[in-house]
């Protein structure tokens, strides 16, 4: 078993329930109440599924959509930091098992940034998890240029974690098994995305570092046809979007545990962009951590993708 950290574990902290569930009304209740257990546990049950997948570190991110859907800002920014302290106390407790994603009002660029900062430097956190677009807002939007000015500076790592659509996908209707995480959320995530992309954001802001789950929401498979399609549509960019997926994005394994994508991951961005994920508590952790020890791999990429990279690109102790 080889040792690993890993980066998309989530949490609740009091207060946040009520957040949460808009995202479970159509889990059938038993099953919300076991997966609210786990979220609000910091001791023996997380504990014991990241020993049994061998993770020494888990880097823990808020339940989504948190303080994203609220609509009073002032209640958001004070949320966020209540959520962001809540969680330092509780990584304070086992700092050697524990780090931390802040949590951000992005109602307010400008408080976002701040925020960003104070959680960094005074919490040690080690970047951010954004639950996709906040009231309909995408992260592309000229209003947000002083966040992402900050986060390039801070060297801040941004999880784009997804969350429910502004409207669902009339495609969709009438098929609830293909609605949140069977094919929803990855097809608005790797749309998020690809707006930054797009909209010239790593052009404005090159040094910014932005992360995915799921092995990139299906973006490392379609590159060819990005650029192609770029050309055609008179895309005005510096370079190819590929370029910029693959200089700017990183990935994470997070419910992905077949070993088809992961190679076409590998492959497409390099295995250095690739780190691993479990998903805590919506995917079995057991099950995340088993296939990476035995997906068909050299010794170094596995230890890069379970460890060395997540050390190197979020500043973490070894």
């Amino acid at each position: 078993m080889v040792q690993k950290i890993a980066l998309e574990e989530h949490f609740l902290p009091p207060g946040f329930a009520g957040y949460w569930r808009s995202t479970v009304g159509n889990v059938d209740p038993k099953h919300a109440a076991k997966l609210l257990a786990a979220l609000t546990d910091f001791g023996e049950m997380r504990l014991a599924a990241m020993d049994q997948a061998g993770i020494t570190r888990a880097v823990l991110g808020l339940a989504g959509p948190g303080v994203q859907i609220e609509r009073d800002t002032t209640t958001a920014i004070r949320n966020a930091k209540a959520a962001n302290d809540f969680l330092a106390d509780e990584i304070a407790r086992r700092p050697d098992r524990y780090s931390g994603f802040a949590h951000l009002a992005m109602q307010d660029a400008r408080a976002a940034a701040a925020e960003l900062e104070r959680c960094m430097r005074d919490l040690k956190f080690c970047g951010a998890m954004i639950n996709g677009h906040t009231n309909g807002q995408y992260l592309d939007h000229p209003a947000l240029y002083p966040f992402w000015e900050r986060a390039e500076a801070l060297g801040a790592p941004i999880y784009i974690h997804p969350t429910d659509p502004v409207t669902p996908s009339p495609a969709l209707e009438g098929y609830n098994g293909l609605r949140r995480a069977t094919w929803e959320w990855g097809f608005e995530t790797g749309s998020h995305a690809l707006r930054l992309v797009f909209g010239g954001l790593f052009d404005r802001f090159p040094r910014v570092k932005v992360l995915l789950g799921h092995l990139g929401e299906t973006l490392p498979f379609l590159l060819w046809r990005f650029d192609s399609r770029a050309k055609l549509y008179s895309v005005k960019l510096a370079q190819e979007p590929s370029a910029y997926i693959r200089q700017n994005i990183m990935v994470t394994t997070s419910g992905m545990c077949s070993a088809d994508p992961l190679n076409c991951t590998i492959s497409a961005l390099g295995h250095e962009h690739v780190m691993f994920a479990a998903d805590y508590p919506f995917e079995s952790t057991e099950e995340a951590g088993g296939f990476l020890d035995h997906v068909p791999l050299t010794a170094r990429v596995r230890e890069d993708i379970a460890y060395n990279n997540a050390v190197r690109h979020l500043g973490l102790a070894k």
